[in-house]
């Protein structure tokens, strides 16, 4: 059979799930032909996903029958003929819904096909002088988990042009298991750094045991230390999930806390903006309000310009723009975060309780985001496709200043909310001796791109009282 010539570049969808067909187009004449294998910017455009291959192979078969597979491998492959014809089988090892799913076609150098990771890819020739060309998005490893299954296996029932008993196969493919018998490769992991910290603790509770999501503390992998690129075998991760910062907001403006605040927001998140650029990786990465000033009136979008006022806004600025230059990244800008743990919440909660009536600030308006709404934001972005970017990701509702939370925690908790008193910014840090950080006025992000990509948040109000019931509950 003839290579067909002049078709046009194309993505057909198959019945296993992320298997694409292509169409290649070929240019030939009595000479021979010519085309392009692989060309990333008209193949992207055609829908072949961007996967970041690392090593070109090719297997050349001279007798017509030579049968290999079936060989599931962690990465994915960009596969084709270079000459001759094979009838090819794909069989999906993957653990889920279309375990066993079967596709089988006819490629000869008009034709190729994206073999996402764990499907199991196999041939046989049809033509002698067979050359089969691979490239693949990660380097063979001895630690990686392969997953193979018997060519003649009965379940799958692959019905091969050229019997089985009638061909070349070598000694360790007939050996291969049944599919009854076949490790299903895992999907690939999502990986929490900070898990001990306040947010780091939502995500524990949002994700659960799932044996997908591996949990880190600094303890288990320190982002700031030499050694990053190597601490794992980072193309078995999808996501990276960073729950670490450093958020001392006045601390960083001391000498020991700015190198600490910029070893931490910055030069770590370097190192993982790095490594998932590298490797194809999700990075999700948690901003903050102070990148802005506060100046403006009205809600901060996320295409506002930046304008950080202290340290640590300074240092969540530039992680933005470090997280922005990931391909894939999805960065969360939130604000006024109450937690697992000593927050201003339960410090007013304790005052009240105390009989202590404090002074709290009126002049900075937002709103509250409890970390459970990160989370769970965190997991729907993942999960969606949204579009990689920006995201402000808030609790809902009426902004209020510090004054009015800290009223409605002493009312809600049955103490008289008058005992709160208003005093300004520059009022309530008069007497600091220590080095004060500049807080954003404005700290109203607007929530509607959030909400147009299917993630929203609780009313912060609601959440309020939510919370505050809750630790009622756990105190008594």
């Amino acid at each position: 059979m003839a290579t067909e010539f002049g078709k046009a570049l194309a993505r057909t969808e198959t019945t296993i799930p992320g298997l694409f067909l292509f169409d290649l187009p070929v240019h030939g004449d009595s000479r021979g032909w010519f085309k392009e294998n692989w060309q990333h910017e008209k193949m992207t455009a055609a829908g072949l996903e961007d996967f970041g291959p690392v090593q070109n192979n090719i297997s050349f078969n001279d007798a017509v029958g030579t049968t290999r597979g079936i060989h599931a491998e962690p990465w994915d492959k960009f596969v084709s003929v270079a000459t001759g014809r094979i009838f090819g089988a794909w069989v999906d090892l993957r653990e889920g819904d279309t375990f066993g799913a079967v596709f089988t076609t006819e490629l000869d150098p008009s034709k190729a096909i994206y073999v996402p990771r764990g499907v199991g890819n196999s041939y046989q020739t049809l033509e002698p002088d067979t050359a089969y060309t691979y490239l693949v998005n990660d380097h063979w490893s001895p630690a990686a988990s392969y997953s193979f299954l018997n060519l003649a296996d009965e379940t799958v029932g692959i019905t091969w042009p050229i019997p089985l008993d009638q061909v070349e196969i070598s000694a360790k493919d007939k050996n291969h298991p049944r599919l009854s018998d076949v490790t299903p490769i895992p999907p690939k992991k999502t990986l929490i750094i900070g898990a001990n910290g306040q947010l780091g603790r939502a995500l524990r509770a949002e994700y659960g045991e799932n044996p997908s999501v591996e949990y880190t503390t600094r303890d288990t992998l320190d982002i700031t230390a030499p050694g990053l690129a190597a601490a794992r075998r980072w193309r078995d991760y999808d996501t990276i999930i960073n729950a670490a910062a450093y958020t001392a907001v006045d601390t960083a403006e001391t000498p020991e806390g700015r190198t600490h605040a910029w070893a931490a927001n910055v030069t770590g998140l370097t190192a993982l903006a790095e490594t998932a650029t590298r490797h194809g990786i999700t990075l999700v990465h948690v901003s903050s309000d102070y990148v802005f000033d506060g100046t403006k009136t009205g809600e901060y979008t996320e295409e506002d310009p930046i304008s950080p006022l202290g340290v640590y806004g300074q240092t969540k600025a530039a992680g933005d723009a470090i997280a922005q230059t990931v391909p894939r990244h999805y960065i969360l800008r939130t604000s006024w975060v109450i937690g697992d743990g000593n927050n201003f919440i339960s410090t007013m909660a304790r005052l009240a309780e105390k009989g202590i009536d404090p002074k709290v600030v009126n002049d900075q308006v937002g709103r509250l985001t409890f970390t459970s709404d990160i989370a769970s934001a965190i997991s729907k972005l993942c999960a969606s496709g949204a579009p990689y970017g920006i995201y402000n990701v808030t609790g809902a509702g009426t902004p209020g200043s510090w004054y009015d939370i800290a009223r409605d925690v002493y009312r809600l908790n049955g103490h008289d909310p008058e005992r709160v008193s208003a005093v300004s910014t520059e009022e309530y840090f008069a007497n600091s001796t220590a080095p004060v950080a500049q807080r954003p006025r404005n700290s109203v992000l607007s929530l509607a791109k959030a909400q147009a990509a299917g993630v929203g948040t609780a009313d912060a109000h609601q959440s309020l009282v939510g919370y505050l019931e809750s630790v009622r509950r756990d105190v008594s």
